[in-house]
């Protein structure tokens, strides 16, 4: 039985307790039905105020925690969310029209990144310093990690549960509070694990989920009390909040235009399954979906029939049905974005080879869409669509392709098949990008790696261990 009803979602959760309703309120709606999920009120100045100074409180306690004390609370954590699974699934498929298969992946990938968290918590990421010679014979360096403070996460709608505790389970873990912002499209996962937090016996302030408008939402970026900002979204805003913060340590994690290289060598077969699910799961609607494929001359036409015909047969409607690859669009703007973007390459002589077309407006739904004969003037190769939509190119020599994956703004992660190792060391040193997928697409994904990318993709990691690191500040001590 849950320890609350989904009704009682109607409102920021701050300082261990949802707030007052007010008659500024978001609609969340069922991304495919279109129905009402549930209306939630924005939160006003006083209750802004609330969630910052509740949240310096909360680090008082929790920065005095020891790391037995962050694994168990973790621990009790993440036992409720997995009592509660069933019902997080179905906000995930209702609020962000996540495919129920994908949403259960997700919702079992934030119980391990919570594990990842709690895992880390009890192991030392300090250092002993070899000063022993010259002036420091006889000293000895220890460096020891301290949580700096309150953190500021902004998580995105297309992985409301796991994109949150990626921010919430390192802070957790070294003892931080955190304010979480989640996207207006999809507030209702963090605002139920908020409860659950407070449930598994946090203090009032160590997770404060605040919805609100974007004016307010920059005073939590600007304020001094919160010492980290972590960011999970687009260029445009990421790079613009991060001038707000000031001396806060920023982390951002921006997405990109993510390319895959099929090399002369591949196994055309298993590369076009791969790349079918890696473009077009969630309509594209990942940071590093597969968005430009470039594919050896030689092997062009075979793979682009082979890659056309796996298409035709993805699931595209209702993201409730378990076949269901291609779900709707998180919204009616973005589906008139795309099929605009769509409509403007083709006019300026892209060839449309499958898609290319909306399916159901009121439903949200576009096509899973291919397109070849395209250039870097196009928004559908040069932006990131985060929708389901790819282009395909060809390149003559493995040398090219990895000029044409570099000749972008973004750097966030590239598949590469190949089975000449050659190649394989060369995309290691020569592609400008945070990972190198091998034999896979970028939009593979384990939660415990270093994952962000370069240029406007962003800027630092995240990964558990590595947004620990950036969430605490190392300490010296010589004796």
């Amino acid at each position: 039985m849950n320890p609350f009803e989904l009704k009682s979602l109607t409102s920021s959760f701050i300082n261990n307790e949802f707030c007052k309703s007010h008659s500024d309120a978001i609609t969340v709606l069922n991304k495919y039905s279109k129905e009402e999920i549930a209306s939630v009120s924005l939160a006003n100045e006083s209750e802004i105020e609330l969630a910052l100074s509740s949240s310096e409180s909360a680090f008082q306690i929790m920065k005095n925690w020891s790391a037995g004390d962050c694994y168990s609370h973790l621990e009790k954590f993440i036992s409720l969310i997995k009592e509660h699974r069933n019902t997080l699934v179905d906000i995930i498929v209702a609020e962000a029209g996540k495919p129920r298969s994908y949403a259960q992946v997700e919702l079992e990938r934030t119980i391990q990144t919570l594990t990842f968290a709690m895992e880390e918590s009890r192991r030392s990421h300090g250092e002993v310093v070899n000063l022993d010679f010259a002036n420091g014979t006889g000293k000895t360096g220890v460096v020891k990690r301290f949580a700096k403070g309150p953190v500021i996460g902004i998580s995105p709608f297309n992985f409301p549960l796991n994109l949150s505790v990626h921010k919430i389970g390192p802070a957790f873990a070294v003892g931080a509070p955190i304010i979480l912002k989640p996207s207006p499209y999809t507030p209702l996962s963090a605002l139920y694990i908020a409860k659950l937090s407070a449930l598994a016996g946090y203090p009032p302030g160590a997770l404060n989920v605040v919805v609100a408008n974007n004016e307010l939402s920059e005073k939590l970026v600007r304020d001094s009390r919160t010492k980290v900002f972590s960011f999970t979204g687009s260029p445009v805003v990421g790079w613009a909040l991060k001038d707000k913060a000031h001396k806060k340590k920023v982390v951002l994690e921006l997405g990109g235009n993510a390319a895959v290289i099929v090399d002369e060598d591949a196994n055309l077969e298993e590369a076009c399954a791969i790349i079918a699910n890696g473009a077009y799961l969630y309509a594209g609607q990942i940071c590093i979906s597969t968005q430009r494929i470039f594919v050896h001359k030689k092997r062009e036409k075979e793979f682009t029939q082979m890659l056309v015909a796996k298409i035709q047969t993805l699931k595209v409607g209702d993201p409730n049905e378990m076949n269901v690859t291609v779900g709707p669009i998180i919204d009616a703007v973005h589906v008139k974005r795309i099929k605009e973007w769509v409509d403007e390459a083709i006019a300026m002589g892209a060839k449309c080879e499958v898609g290319g077309k909306v399916l159901d407006e009121q439903k949200s739904l576009y096509a899973p869409t291919l397109l070849s004969s395209v250039n870097k003037e196009m928004k559908v190769y040069a932006q990131e669509v985060f929708g389901p939509v790819a282009t395909i190119s060809s390149f003559s020599q493995f040398s090219e392709a990895i000029n044409l994956v570099n000749d972008s703004d973004f750097g966030l992660q590239c598949g590469v098949f190949t089975n000449d190792f050659s190649h394989v060391k060369m995309a290691h040193e020569k592609i400008e990008v945070g990972g190198i997928i091998i034999n896979n697409v970028p939009g593979f994904r384990m939660d415990h790696m270093p994952y962000g990318g370069v240029k406007d993709s962003g800027l630092g990691r995240e990964g558990v261990r590595y947004a620990m690191e950036d969430f605490t500040e190392a300490r010296l001590l010589v004796y």
